[in-house]
């Protein structure tokens, strides 16, 4: 019995430096090396004009979809604007911006109405399907066929929430099915840099 305490308490200080350690790295797949994200011009939600370089200084958080998608979207959506909450006061220092994948019904203000149930901070980003169809490009993001369904169609796409720091450099890629509490893990440690 007391060999099984001793060995318990000279494992305590290690355990603790592997939690240190593991709270120091990013969850996401990382850039190595991290690299300039992709600037862009768009119509936002919010009537102005959408450019990612107007958040430098906050960490952003990237992410593209559309508002009448039924399943992934509003699960993302959801799952950033729960790690807002869980971030408190440091919310104020993160952006949340989301570009439709869908131009032909996504306008600015049905952006403004979708992203506002969310989280009012929020900012869609819009435009010609040329304009849209560059910025995927510039990101990877792929869009298939659209599906038809009842009532409409469905848009197939990638599902990525892309983390840029604060000086617009893309550091970190999560895919699809992480919760918040990942996403605020990797926030917390951009905002300390």
């Amino acid at each position: 019995m007391i060999r099984a305490l001793v060995l318990l308490l000279l494992l305590l200080p290690l355990s603790a430096g592997v939690d240190a350690a593991d709270n120091t790295s990013l969850i996401s797949g990382v850039f190595n090396p991290a690299r300039l994200a992709p600037d862009f011009s768009l119509r936002g939600s919010d009537g102005t004009e959408l450019k990612l370089s107007r958040y430098r200084g906050k960490v952003v958080l990237l992410a593209f979809g559309y508002t009448s998608c039924t399943a992934v979207c509003p699960i993302t959506l959801s799952v950033l604007a729960n790690a807002r909450r869980k971030l408190d006061v440091a919310a104020n220092q993160v952006q949340v911006l989301y570009i439709t994948v869908d131009p032909e019904r996504d306008d600015a203000e049905r952006m403004r109405k979708f992203l506002t149930a969310f989280d009012p901070s929020f900012i869609g980003g819009t435009g010609a399907p040329q304009q849209l169809a560059a910025v995927r490009a510039d990101y990877g993001i792929s869009v298939g066929d659209k599906v038809p369904i009842p009532g409409g169609y469905a848009v197939n796409h990638s599902s990525y929430i892309y983390l840029i720091d604060r000086v617009g450099s893309l550091r970190a890629l999560m895919p699809y099915g992480h919760g918040a509490d990942d996403v605020v893990h990797d926030v917390r440690i951009l905002l300390q840099q």
